[in-house]
């Protein structure tokens, strides 16, 4: 069994989540409930389906939707597979109405791809989101 702590700020002032080993009790073994280990988000995702561009490069765009959102990654569907690794920019058009917001806010973002699986007939790829920046309309 695996605890978790996210207690701990790494040197950018973002929260570092710990995982330690933990050995489950006998009650949990007999009880089947160490079989169970709770998702730890640290960040709330938002189900949203946005058009996405990807660039991954300064060339090629491949267009892509957002299955969620939240402030330190994205689940994307797109019509290929992509590298687990590869580094991706991409736009976000943000509704206002998410946001609070009058209009609609275009967010540049820069990340990275951590996993990429084929879900159905689309694949599914999940990245970070390392930096961004809002973008002036």
């Amino acid at each position: 069994m695996y605890t978790f702590s996210s207690g701990r700020k790494s040197g950018k002032g973002n929260r570092m989540m710990e995982i330690s080993k933990t050995t489950p009790s006998e009650e949990q073994e007999k009880t089947g409930h160490a079989n169970f280990l709770k998702e730890v988000r640290c960040a709330v995702r938002f189900p949203l389906s946005l058009p996405v561009e990807l660039s991954e490069d300064k060339t090629h765009e491949a267009p892509a939707v957002t299955r969620n959102v939240s402030a330190n990654g994205v689940l994307l569907e797109l019509s290929g597979p992509i590298d687990v690794g590869q580094e991706l920019d991409f736009h976000l058009r943000m509704p206002g109405s998410v946001l609070g917001t009058p209009q609609d806010v275009l967010v540049h973002c820069r990340g990275r791809v951590v996993r990429c699986s084929l879900s159905q007939s689309h694949y599914q790829a999940a990245a970070t989101i390392d930096e961004y920046h809002f973008v002036e309309q």
